[in-house]
């Protein structure tokens, strides 16, 4: 009789074992995770919109990659809607999802799905906007964001001709009125593209060589809700009409983003500015739209960000993960993500203008030259 007790107590004690090891590792790929082991695991990707091409071509790259890594893919779009992502974050986790790739609409609001994530060992890489206030967030993968405003400073200050080609100061004294447009506030990645534009900028506001006519200089005055086109052309017109109704000119406006930029020269248009005498405006994420406004000569510049890359990267971080690696890095200081720095691969954004698209952007394959006529 003790005997049997003690093969049933054994074979209970296995059975307890063996139930422990399923629910650690249900849905995530850990460090003990042996290479093959999440062979045609699944993958969540979560993107935040349709209405911008590049989030398009972005989620479309990254599932064809992992699926070539024999990897299943759940690929969402939250129609930039917040219930939206946090439900279909919530659906993947559901569904077994072992790495998530996210790019967030808002960066404080998926802390739930993140804990929930954690504790069913699920690994998450932030994709291009930081998720914070939570410490789960594993890995993140991003262009140089600081750099991309840094940039758009830069070629809007060589289009009013202050600095030349090579970025050197020209001796120009003549007074430039620009006004100032910025990202969205639950963006992470908006206030690195505002501060590094507003430190390149600042010395010539300072010495008076820039003027912000309508005294509009700050992130939450400046700052476009959701990346709404329609937003940035509304203020753009509010701001014609207010300050440069006089006959005063606008001569730059720093664009942070292409769609922006569009809606900042259809307001400009409407105000009667001639197309062939617009301000310098600048943009970012080198859309055909804008591509082809900066070919016409309308729009000056955009901030080419090779996508291509960064879903690749991406790709890579989830597959090493799966195989219980670690990820390549190449920054773990510069993002905080109010709880922790997140190790982060960091790529270099590219100025595109009218005179390099054709090298940038169309000999490299990004564009062909049909889809930019």
């Amino acid at each position: 009789m003790k005997a049997r007790k003690v093969l049933i107590g054994i074979a209970a004690m296995g059975l307890a074992i063996t139930l422990a090891a399923c629910s650690g590792g249900r849905g995530g790929a850990t460090a003990t995770d042996a290479p093959g082991a999440n062979k045609g695991a699944l993958v969540g990707v979560a993107m935040p919109t349709k209405t911008s091409e590049r989030w398009i071509k972005d989620g479309d790259a990254v599932k064809a990659d992992l699926e070539k890594l024999g990897y299943k893919v759940d690929l969402e779009y939250a129609d930039d809607k917040i219930p939206n992502q946090v439900q279909q974050i919530s659906n993947m986790l559901t569904k077994g999802a072992k790495v998530l790739i996210i790019a967030s609409i808002d960066g404080t609001a998926l802390s739930d799905q993140l804990d929930q994530a954690a504790k069913s060992g699920v690994k998450v890489i932030a994709y291009d906007r930081l998720i914070n206030g939570n410490k789960n967030v594993d890995y993140y993968t991003t262009f140089d964001n600081y750099k991309v405003g840094v940039d758009q400073a830069t070629s809007l200050l060589t289009g009013l001709g202050i600095l030349d080609a090579s970025g050197k100061d020209t001796g120009s004294t003549a007074v430039k009125n620009i006004e100032l447009f910025a990202g969205s506030p639950d963006d992470n990645n908006a206030t690195f593209f505002f501060n590094g534009a507003w430190d390149t900028l600042k010395p010539y506001i300072d010495k008076g060589t820039l003027v912000v006519k309508s005294g509009q200089t700050g992130f939450t005055q400046a700052a476009t809700l959701r990346w709404d086109p329609a937003t940035a052309q509304k203020r753009m017109q509010n701001l014609i009409a207010s300050t440069y109704s006089g006959g005063t000119k606008v001569d730059g406006v720093l664009s942070p983003y292409d769609g922006l930029s569009i809606g900042i020269i259809s307001a400009l248009t409407s105000s009667g500015y001639a197309t062939d005498k617009l301000p310098i405006v600048t943009g970012q994420d080198a859309e055909v739209a804008s591509v082809k406004s900066i070919i016409t000569g309308q729009q000056y510049s955009t901030i080419y960000k090779d996508t291509r890359l960064l879903g690749k990267e991406a790709v890579k971080m989830a597959d090493a993960l799966l195989n219980g690696k670690t990820p390549e890095v190449n920054d773990t200081k510069s993002y905080n993500n109010k709880v922790k720095i997140v190790p982060t691969f960091l790529f270099q954004p590219t100025v595109v203008t009218k005179e390099n698209y054709q090298k940038v952007l169309i000999d490299s394959g990004y564009y062909t030259a049909d889809q930019v006529k």
